[in-house]
């Protein structure tokens, strides 16, 4: 089998079909529950522009920068007399109706619900404000069966959802090696089998699996159970970096509280750059925040590698965004959307020109 190519940047894209198929990246934790961590919050503090910010974000590594600022107050420390109300879900379709709905205001989420959120809507509803993550997926599979790329021609490989993020990623793949596969059956010379992340690791005992191509700390869960990593997706982007977790806002709430918004993403910012010079200790509290909310937290040997396969990052790494929207049209999950405006960087660029940081570019996709 041939080595990794990496991928080539695209075209902006151009026009969508209304399918509901770009679903959530990943997954441990409960379907939207209200977390309510407002805490921290100095009696005189002075208030912004809103009494509250309603942020959404998942139960998973992936997310730490949201489970690190909320569980160290580093998101409260910014927004001064505007508290926080967090909320958790399990699910990107969710997340998105949440935001559509106005019960989150921001929300922390995969760069295939993203696009869907922002195509199905017109370009209407969100803005993507900043990145999270990068990295943090892997091709695991059991040892036994394959010891090479070439092994995996007739077995069963789970990624997490039809259309997902790492779907999407594994068709193209698939596609790159010259195999066939009908992307919505997942039937052909690999056999595609879409599992919940929370199920996979006992498909994978029950040999009912093969192997996955999944993000983390589903991997290493996997690894842990006997499973070995045959690719690190990272390895097949320019630099190693892409987009896994965005920051996604309602225009609606960015157009009213243009200052709640940016206090927010210094809050990330500065999240960020803690969980980069602390890693041990960001670690321990991602944990922490798993635990509360999940009742479990994750042993060492499954969230050791887990973490250290993360990049956890401001840029949110627009090209990469694209490229995964060309991938899901190439696999005939959908038609081109038009992805122009789905960026708005001036916030994010602002604060980190106040940082002394280097701005970030939104590949030709911003509102301007």
């Amino acid at each position: 089998m041939s080595a990794a190519r990496p991928f080539t940047p695209l075209r902006t894209l151009a026009a969508l079909a209304a399918l509901p198929l770009l679903l959530t990246a990943c997954g441990y934790g409960s379907e939207s529950t209200d977390d309510d961590q407002r805490t921290g919050v100095a009696a005189d503090a002075e208030k912004l522009s809103a009494d509250e910010v309603r942020i959404g974000y998942f139960p998973n590594l992936t997310h730490a920068t949201a489970l690190v600022g909320v569980q160290e107050g580093l998101f409260q420390k910014e927004l001064g007399g505007t508290t926080i109300k967090a909320s958790t879900f399990n699910a990107g379709p969710s997340e998105i109706e949440a935001l559509n709905s106005g019960s989150i205001d921001i929300g922390w989420i995969g760069p295939s619900p993203a696009i869907n959120g922002y195509t199905k809507a017109d370009g209407k509803n969100l803005r993507i404000i900043g990145g999270s993550a990068s990295g943090g997926v892997k091709l695991v599979v059991n040892p036994d069966k394959i010891k090479s790329e070439d092994d995996l021609k007739g077995k069963k490989i789970a990624t997490p959802q039809l259309g997902n993020t790492q779907d999407v990623a594994f068709l193209n793949w698939i596609a790159e090696q010259g195999w066939k596969v009908d992307a919505q059956s997942g039937k052909g010379d690999v056999s595609v089998v879409r599992s919940d992340n929370k199920v996979t690791p006992d498909a994978y005992k029950s040999g009912s699996i093969d192997g996955a191509w999944v993000p983390e700390p589903t991997a290493s869960k996997l690894v842990a159970d006997g499973a070995k990593v045959l690719l690190d997706e990272s390895d097949l982007w320019p630099d190693k970096k892409f987009v896994i977790t965005n920051i996604i806002v309602s225009q609606k709430f960015l157009k009213e509280h243009p200052d709640v918004v940016e206090a927010v993403l210094r809050g990330s910012v500065e999240t960020n750059k803690w969980i980069n010079a602390n890693p041990e200790e960001a670690k321990a509290s991602a944990n922490k925040a798993l635990e509360k909310l999940s009742g479990k937290a994750l042993p060492d040997e499954v969230i050791d590698p887990a973490w250290k396969s993360i990049t956890f990052l401001d840029d949110p790494l627009a090209s990469t965004l694209d490229t995964e929207a060309e991938h899901a049209v190439k696999a005939g999950l959908l038609e081109q959307p038009n992805l122009k405006g789905i960026y708005d960087l001036a916030p994010l660029n602002k604060v980190l020109k106040a940082e002394g940081e280097a701005e970030v570019d939104d590949a030709g996709l911003g509102t301007e």
